[in-house]
């Protein structure tokens, strides 16, 4: 089974999502006013804390496209041998998805990254694709493991999806690869596109997906 999130999370994610892409593009006076402030300030923490920026360096990667990749056929083989078919098309169509969309607005939007970034990147930057990637892999593990775990389990594992979710973003903006409207973007996005692909994986009638083979399948 995979819990859902009611529509209107997703569509006010894709609504926000739109207007900030439209203000990024018409160039917004206070939204690069308050990018520049706040990547002046990661820069000024990351001038002063080398070893630091060396850390986010290395720790930052964790949500980069590969790993995203790897992670995403490995749960999408895992769910498919486990006779999960339809759980394992939802998380192979998030596993594409999220990455095809980022980088397709990486190639049309035009949002120069921060000059002189603690790491060199050269492409446009909205959204940031660490970010969706981190958001979207801790919001399909909630969505997947929800009706398995107890009302402490579900606590502590939003608390750590949305830990590595904020984590991921923090790292790009201070190692300015991203200004925070790209962070911003990524977290939109991904909040967006995952609730409505596990809506469109599921079953008219059902209030959560099931598969064949499903324990529970025999008792709806």
């Amino acid at each position: 089974m995979i819990a859902r999130l009611p529509l209107v999370v997703p569509l006010l994610a894709l609504a926000a999502f739109l207007v900030l892409l439209v203000l990024t593009l018409a160039g917004w006076a206070p939204l690069d006013r308050f990018d520049a402030a706040a990547s002046d300030t990661f820069r000024g923490y990351g001038d002063a804390s080398p070893g630091v920026v060396g850390v986010l360096r290395v720790a930052t990667d964790v949500a980069a496209t590969v790993p995203f990749l790897a992670a995403g056929l490995a749960g999408t083989v895992a769910l498919a041998v486990r006779g999960r078919r339809r759980l394992a098309g939802f998380c192979a169509t998030v596993t594409v998805l999220v990455p095809v969309l980022w980088g397709l607005m990486h190639r049309l939007v035009h949002h120069p990254r921060p000059e002189d970034g603690f790491v060199v990147i050269t492409s446009n930057g909205f959204p940031s694709g660490h970010t969706s990637n981190a958001a979207a892999a801790a919001l399909v593990a909630v969505l997947l493991l929800w009706h398995r775990l107890g009302t402490r389990a579900r606590a502590f594992t939003v608390g750590l999806a949305v830990a590595f979710a904020v984590f991921v973003g923090l790292t790009r903006m201070a190692l300015l690869a991203h200004w925070p409207t790209d962070v911003l973007g990524g977290w939109l996005l991904a909040l967006a596109v995952v609730p409505l692909a596990a809506r469109a994986a599921e079953r008219p009638g059902r209030s959560a997906i099931a598969d064949p083979g499903h324990p529970e399948r025999a008792a709806r």
